[in-house]
């Protein structure tokens, strides 16, 4: 019965992807805090995870000539096409809708579920380091 690195790893090697792109998106919120009528962003990660263990992304842009600027940015299409924007909780006068205690809130309890995916992925490598050495 062979394994692949797919079945082995199961959703541990997406989760972390998506995390990581989740704490960039999550980062740009908070650089731009002060910024007028920024509004900031996040990713349903249920749904983003789900949707990349079952190999699908949410509508690619097609583009109609071959001129046109490709929309594959280093992989992190999967991602920005489910950013969706943050409801405000209080207004501001600038239209700015980063709430600075909630984008950190989000962005260390981000950090910390990162850590444990790291923490999978890496028993789930010992283990099979174990298996291929026969211990």
């Amino acid at each position: 019965m062979p394994i692949t690195f797919d079945s082995a790893l199961g959703i541990h090697a997406d989760a972390l992807r998506l995390r990581s792109q989740r704490a960039e998106l999550l980062a740009t919120n908070l650089a731009n805090a002060d910024t007028p009528e920024f509004k900031a962003r996040d990713i349903d990660f249920k749904t983003a995870l789900s949707m990349a263990s079952a190999g699908q992304t949410s509508g690619h842009i097609q583009t109609t000539h071959q001129n046109h600027i490709s929309t594959n940015a280093g992989g992190s299409d999967m991602m920005l096409t489910q950013a969706q924007y943050r409801v405000a909780v209080q207004d501001s006068l600038d239209g700015n809708t980063v709430d600075e205690q909630i984008e950190q809130a989000q962005f260390m309890q981000n950090a910390v579920q990162y850590q444990a995916s790291l923490e999978f992925l890496g028993a789930r490598f010992q283990g099979l380091s174990k298996a291929i050495k026969g211990e």
